[in-house]
């Protein structure tokens, strides 16, 4: 049976690559480099077929899937030949966008439950009319800056009852959650934003009988970190600073210039080290939009330590990526394992997919090997 994979911001670049790669992987065309779960630790978990991902979902871009193509191929994102390969593929996906929402503070006349309402109906609708098994929804819209807090983020019943007053009381990002699990789907935070990390949310999670995971998908300089600190650590070389300098193009660092959604960044992307480490290291984290850049990013990271007798020893590294290429194959990742988490019943968040994130729910490790065997453990269970 196919598996519906939902994506909100599905006219953005992230989402564009995926639905690009999933086309170019069933077709033959590509190898699935960069795609943990196509592994030989995963495979006899009994992971649904990435053949079998039917794609959808909400944005508030008019841009169609095989323009958003076009111009990624033109940015060097993806192969020249491949957008116009799996054309057809792209446009049955766009076929199944639909408008998604941008803030709720601006139509006064509507609840957030109304809204909801309407979002709900656009994943059921999807999920019935093509027969899917069940529906994954992914949220790779663009980052919100943190949510203030608010009495019914605790209570679920609070919650709904104040999303029937008129009133912001969710963010876009927890909006869209509070739809996927209502209808009863598996939610995925792939971004900072608030998403499904509230209390009620987590508990309207378990009252479905529905996972969740996340957040903030570690795909370049926290992925390093996770890394390089445990060998900082297991050495008993005494780290003293940390300094970072990210440089982002593209609507990734549009938004991130932003310095209310970058705080949501620097938030989880400050999370591993102190934990890693046992303490906390002095240095900050500096996001930077350069448009130029467009779908790539630049890191720069400085590190000074201490050895035996106090020698002063420094280390630096730079990584270059395609944010994209990066983020698509985790996403098709994520959709897999979090469709095998929801066949197996699991409710609420699912900690052992923390391997992927800057920010793990529900779970204080951020060593990466020590969250792969955690993975992989958990996925031949």
């Amino acid at each position: 049976m196919d598996i519906g994979v939902w994506l909100v911001g599905a006219r953005g670049s992230v989402a564009t690559t995926v639905v690009t790669g999933a086309a170019a992987l069933r077709a033959g065309l590509a190898a699935p480099v960069g795609c943990v779960t196509a592994g030989p630790d995963f495979a006899e978990a009994g992971l649904p077929p990435i053949d079998r991902l039917v794609f959808g979902g909400h944005d508030i871009s008019s841009t169609p899937l095989p323009k958003k193509a076009e111009e990624l191929t033109r940015g060097g994102v993806i192969p020249a030949p491949l957008a116009e390969l799996v054309r057809h593929d792209l446009e049955a996906a766009d076929a199944e966008i639909r408008p998604g929402i941008e803030s709720t503070r601006s139509d006064e006349n509507r609840t957030q439950a109304a809204i909801a309402h309407s979002l709900i109906s656009d994943i059921t609708d999807f999920r019935e009319r093509r027969g899917l098994t069940r529906v994954i929804v992914v949220h790779v819209a663009s980052t919100e800056p943190p949510v203030a807090p608010h009495p019914a983020h605790d209570d679920l019943g609070a919650l709904t009852a104040a999303l029937g007053e008129p009133g912001e009381v969710l963010p876009p990002s927890s909006l869209y959650a509070y739809a996927a699990l209502s209808a009863g789907c598996p939610y995925i935070d792939f971004t900072p934003s608030t998403g499904a990390w509230l209390p009620a949310l987590d508990e309207l999670a378990r009252d479905r009988g529905v996972p969740y995971a996340g957040r903030d998908a570690k795909t370049g300089e926290t992925l390093l970190k996770t890394a390089l600190a445990p060998m900082f650590a297991t050495r008993a070389l005494a780290v003293r600073s940390w300094s970072g300098t990210n440089l982002l193009g593209g609507g990734d660092g549009a938004t991130l210039a932003d310095p209310a959604a970058g705080q949501s960044k620097k938030i989880s992307k400050d999370r591993a080290l102190p934990a890693i480490l046992g303490h906390p290291v002095e240095g900050q984290t500096h996001i930077d939009h350069v448009a130029h850049l467009g779908d790539w990013k630049t890191a720069w990271d400085h590190i000074t330590f201490e050895g035996f007798l106090g020698v002063r020893m420094s280390m630096q590294f730079t990584w270059q990526g395609c944010d994209s290429a990066l983020a698509a194959p985790l996403v098709l990742d994520l959709a897999r394992l979090m469709a095998l988490a929801h066949e197996r019943g699991q409710a609420g968040a699912v900690s052992e997919l923390g391997f992927f994130f800057k920010d793990p729910v529900a779970s204080d490790e951020h060593r990466l090997q020590a969250q792969y065997d955690r993975l992989r453990e958990w996925a031949r269970s």
